[in-house]
């Protein structure tokens, strides 16, 4: 039997840069304020082998990354610095591990009807610059791929989401131990999910 959508899980890390900030509480509180209710928290240092075993949980990551990177370059009329796929994911992934691993990491699990597509949303796109305004980045990071491939690091965007059902349910048993995520009911769930709304006025 499938689950009902309202119990979809989605893993969510805040970032170092986005603890440094000062904006847990600011982006928490677009989660709640949507519906989505947290299920697990810990905030903890991660090391470069945990960086690369959660970048890596897809074996076509590397793969995809590398391709996606040298489309990007292409498409604003740039040339690629490498033009293989794999050495270009190479330089990123060692990026990213300084980067993930400069301070703290919130590490989050929330679940809610379509959690993965709606915190993807809240989020905003991958890149800061060209994140839609009313998103978490586009509202509080002026970072760009330009300003961080000049600079030689990762890109600066508060929030790490997962993509899709799948790939979520990968990264939170990553994450987190089974008896970690707290099962509990939230008062607003009878608005969110009641059938008929009919205990409002009982």
């Amino acid at each position: 039997m499938n689950k009902h959508p309202k119990k979809e899980q989605t893993f969510v890390a805040i970032k170092p840069d986005g603890i440094e900030r000062g904006l847990v509480g600011e982006i928490i509180s677009r989660f709640e304020r949507v519906g989505l209710k947290l299920v697990a928290m810990k905030m903890i240092v991660v090391d470069e082998h945990q960086v690369e075993k959660h970048y890596t949980l897809d074996p076509e990551w590397r793969r995809i990354t590398g391709e996606k990177t040298i489309a990007g370059y292409l498409s604003k009329g740039l040339k690629p610095p490498l033009e293989d796929p794999l050495a270009i994911t190479a330089i990123i992934l060692e990026n990213l591990k300084k980067y993930m691993t400069s301070g703290p990491v919130l590490a989050m699990v929330w679940e809610g009807a379509h959690a993965v597509a709606i915190v993807r949303k809240l989020v905003g796109g991958t890149e800061p610059l060209v994140s839609d305004v009313g998103s978490i980045r586009g509202d509080f990071v002026l970072d760009s791929y330009t300003m961080s491939d000049a600079d030689g690091r990762s890109v600066r965007n508060l929030v790490h989401a997962s993509g899709s059902v799948a790939e979520a349910e990968k990264e939170i048993n990553l994450w987190f131990k089974a008896e970690e995520i707290i099962n509990y009911r939230l008062v607003a769930e009878e608005i969110l999910y009641d059938v008929n709304l009919d205990g409002i006025l009982e």
